[in-house]
Parts: structure tokens; C-alpha cells; sequence
């Protein structure tokens, strides 16, 4: 089946470049790649994040149908890795919208924000408020880093500056899911899920599969990995290749030492060439990364400074906010675990490189282009794929939604969800990406009441 042409033409509309500025710093992508590890393992992630995490309302807005309660918390990543997050995006805001009666129980579903999302009115408008005429159920919405309240100054609108910037969004997003679904349980809300849509449906897909229990999932417009997204999709024509291929070429630590810690080789994996490949693996095969490093065993955590008291003690200095930005000492904890893969050497300054862009024969430059889309394709697998991460404790409370025609999220060479979470529910929509978010909001949120009726009938009596 074809693309939708809706899809191909608003893309066109919009001018937009996405990663400006480049790959972003190498260590940062070290550094986020081993967290990978850690929260690509339901096992592991769930020592990250105390069961007590402060949460905080500050504002509470009495509507006709609903309360509005504002609050915020520190992003649990900015204690794990300092400084990662831009100082804009530490704190996280949210709103939850809450119905004045409830029908049945007191279910909640998590809403994560789409691209360009930015703020809570579109969920809050689309999704929340007929969620709460149709079923009684409570919306809480994650406002994304990088977006609305949490957007650095320098970024315009929904464009992220650095491809990194998407891998510490997915990583921050995964820890603050957490925070909030512990956070309702300790409130005694139930029972509890999470959706999103595109961008905000794999951002979702990603946090429930580090949740200990069984929940209910509900991905609209969103599919296994981004890489497809920006190498294929329509969003690939709003790539800054051209700095992309220049920083490529120009610093050796992407070839040299990056791709090295790439770990997913899925049947849709990136393909580096057959020598390449075979050094890879034979580098890899003498490290186990992630257990000498990452592994949150008792002696290696204490020895490192990994503990979950620091957490308890750090988040919770002072409900008003002001003591809050904590955890930038780079002597304690996981950042320092995190910086132990770095080269050893200073960043390298991607900013001031002076580089003839037309240089070299056309051979070499598209050369340049296939080595950068399989750069970009592998560093995509190895932070967004979901195969990289625990399977979910009962796929089949997911229900998926997809758009047959959908030019924004091929599905084309990449592996089934069907394949890697047995179980789960696909629903397809005719029509593309921008069609099915402008009219198929309805049947967004009868996935989403379809998924908690099979979580009820389930789980009701445990």
C-alpha cells in the first residue's frame, strides 16, 4: 500500500530543519547508550526510581466537569545523570485532569505528548476531557523535556537541536513515567495505564515495558523503532544530513568508539559492511558493558555510589522547588559509572569545524550519506527499538493503532510489534499519519477503554 500524499504534503508545509546542531557530544551519547542498558532491563530500571518519590501539586483549578491539578517533581535523571538534561527541562510539569464523580473504580491513563505538542491544551482538549464525559476516567499529562514549559531557550519550537536530545527525552521519560504511576498507586488510583500518540504512543511503549506489574498499553500512530522515522519516513527530508555527514567525517569517535556500543543486531538491524561488522562484534564480544559497569548488584552499586537512599534524600529537599536542582556532583553515582566508558579525553567541540561542504568527488559524498543514515539508523535501534527493551508482564492489555497509509512511520524492513510482544492487538485505520490524529480521535480512546475493560476482566479480583 502507498503513503498518504496528506502526509507527504503538510511535511512540505513546514520548513523546520530537526538537529541543527548535529549528533550532539560524544560522551553524552556514551553516556546516555550505557543508561540504555540499565532501563532496557525492567529488572534494573526499577531500583532507579523509589516507590516514595516527592511529587508535588501546586495549583488545583475547579472546572464544571473536572478538577485540574498542576504539579511538578525533579526529573529522576537529572540525580542518575547530572547534567544531561537541559537546566529548562529538570523540573517536569504535568496536569491531572480528574472527573468529579467517578462511575467505576478510579482509572487513570497517562498521556505522553506527541511531536509538537507542546503545553497541555491539544491532550487535554482531544483526549482528556471526552475521556472523562465518555468513561469517567482521569488524563494525567506529561508535559515532554524539550517542549512547552520544559523547552530550552535556544531550541525553536518542536525542533531538537541534536539527535541526542531525542535519546535523553526517551531516557527522562521513561524514569518520570515511573515517578507518576507509583505516585497514583500511593494515592490509590486504579487502574492505571498509558497512551500517547506517535512520538508520545512509542514514548509510552517504552515506559511500560520497564513497569513491574501488568497494565494496560494503548500507541497510537507509533511502531517498534524511530529509525525508520528519520531515515525513510517523511520527517528524513527535515534532517540536517549535511552537518550530520560533516561532524561524521570529521570526528573519528563515531566510527572508532560509538558504534561500538551499539548493541541491538536485529533482523532489521543497521548493516556496517561485513569486515566492519565482524571488528565490531570482536570488540564487543571482550566487554560485557553492562554487568561490569551498569550492573546495580549491591557491591558494585555501594562501591559506585548508586543508592537509592541518595535518591530519597536528594528529590525530597524542599516542597518548593528551591533546593531542588540537585545531583550535579559528577564524584557520586551513576553519572560517574556513566562517564567511566568516555574516551578519556576533553569533549570534542562540534561548533567551530571548518569544512569544505562541497568538497570531495559526488562518489564520496554519497559515500558519506549511506555511512551517516547507517550511523543514524543504528544509534535509533539502539535507543528507541523496542526489542531493546523487557517485554511487557501481559501484552495482551496493549492495543495498538496504526495507520495503513501512514508516510511518517514505515513499517516497511522493520519488525512486527506482533513479532517482538506476542499477544498484543493491532488495529489498523485507512488513511495516513496527519489524517487518523485529525479524525480518528475516537477511536483512539475506544482502544484505550477496550484495553482497561481486558485489564478489569483480568486482574478485578487481584
Amino acid at each position: 500500500m502507498g503513503v498518504s500524499r496528506l502526509d507527504v504534503l503538510y511535511r512540505k508545509l513546514l520548513l523546520t530543519k530537526l538537529f541543527i546542531q548535529g549528533w550532539g557530544k560524544p560522551d553524552d551519547l556514551k553516556r546516555i547508550f550505557e543508561l540504555r542498558k540499565v532501563v532496557g532491563n525492567r529488572e534494573k530500571c526499577k531500583e532507579l526510581v523509589p516507590k516514595d518519590y516527592p511529587v508535588f501539586i501546586d495549583k488545583v483549578d475547579d472546572q464544571s466537569d473536572c478538577k485540574i491539578h498542576n504539579g511538578y517533581f525533579i526529573s529522576p535523571l537529572e540525580h542518575i545523570v547530572p547534567g544531561i538534561l537541559p537546566s529548562e527541562s529538570v523540573k517536569a510539569r504535568f496536569q491531572f485532569i480528574v472527573p468529579k464523580k467517578w462511575k467505576n473504580h478510579k482509572p487513570v491513563c497517562i498521556h505522553l505528548a506527541g511531536t509538537g505538542d507542546h503545553f497541555f491544551w491539544k491532550r487535554r482538549t482531544l483526549m482528556a476531557r471526552p475521556m472523562i464525559k465518555e468513561a469517567g476516567m482521569a488524563s494525567l499529562l506529561l508535559e515532554n523535556p524539550y517542549y512547552g514549559y520544559r523547552k530550552p531557550k535556544e531550541q525553536v519550537r518542536s525542533s531538537l537541536r541534536n539527535v541526542s536530545d531525542l535519546f535523553v527525552m526517551g531516557a527522562a521519560l521513561i524514569l518520570e513515567s515511573a515517578v507518576l504511576l507509583h505516585w497514583l498507586e500511593r494515592e490509590d488510583y486504579w487502574p492505571l495505564g498509558m497512551t500517547g500518540i506517535s512520538m508520545g504512543g512509542h514514548m509510552a511503549s517504552l515506559a511500560v515495558t520497564n513497569w513491574p506489574k501488568p497494565i494496560p498499553l494503548i500507541p497510537c500512530l507509533s511502531w517498534t523503532t524511530a529509525s525508520n522515522v528519520f531515515t525513510t519516513g517523511v520527517l528524513s527530508k527535515a534532517v540536517n544530513w549535511r552537518e550530520l555527514e560533516k561532524q561524521y567525517a570529521m570526528h573519528s569517535v563515531y566510527e572508532q568508539e560509538i558504534i561500538r556500543l551499539l548493541e541491538y543486531c536485529g533482523v532489521d538491524s543497521f548493516k556496517m559492511g561485513q569486515e566492519f561488522l565482524k571488528s565490531s562484534l570482536d570488540t564487543l564480544s571482550g566487554l560485557d558493558l553492562s554487568t561490569d559497569l551498569l550492573g546495580l548488584h549491591d557491591p558494585e552499586r555501594d562501591r559506585m555510589g548508586l543508592r537509592t537512599s541518595a535518591l530519597h534524600s536528594r528529590a525530597g529537599e524542599g516542597a518548593n522547588g528551591q533546593n531542588q536542582l540537585i545531583g550535579r556532583d559528577h564524584n557520586h553515582g551513576l553519572d560517574q559509572m556513566l562517564s567511566s566508558v568516555s574516551s578519556g579525553g576533553p569533549h570534542v567541540s562540534m561548533q567551530h569545524t571548518n569544512i569544505n561542504k562541497g568538497g570531495g568527488s559526488g562518489r564520496q559524498r554519497q559515500s558519506l550519506h549511506t555511512e551517516s543514515l547507517d550511523f543514524m539508523k543504528g544509534v535509533m535501534d539502539e535507543c528507541t527499538h523496542i526489542a531493546n527493551f523487557s517485554v511487557p508482564l501481559d501484552p495482551s492489555l496493549i492495543i495498538v493503532i496504526q495507520a495503513k497509509e501512514d508516510a511518517y512511520i514505515p513499517r516497511t524492513g522493520v519488525r512486527s510489534l506482533q513479532e517482538i510482544w506476542p499477544g498484543c492487538e493491532v488495529r489498523y485505520l485507512n488513511g495516513g499519519h496527519v489524517s487518523a490524529y485529525l479524525f480518528k480521535q475516537g477511536l483512539f480512546r475506544q482502544a484505550i477503554y477496550d484495553a482497561y475493560d481486558r485489564y478489569l476482566k483480568k486482574y478485578s479480583n487481584t
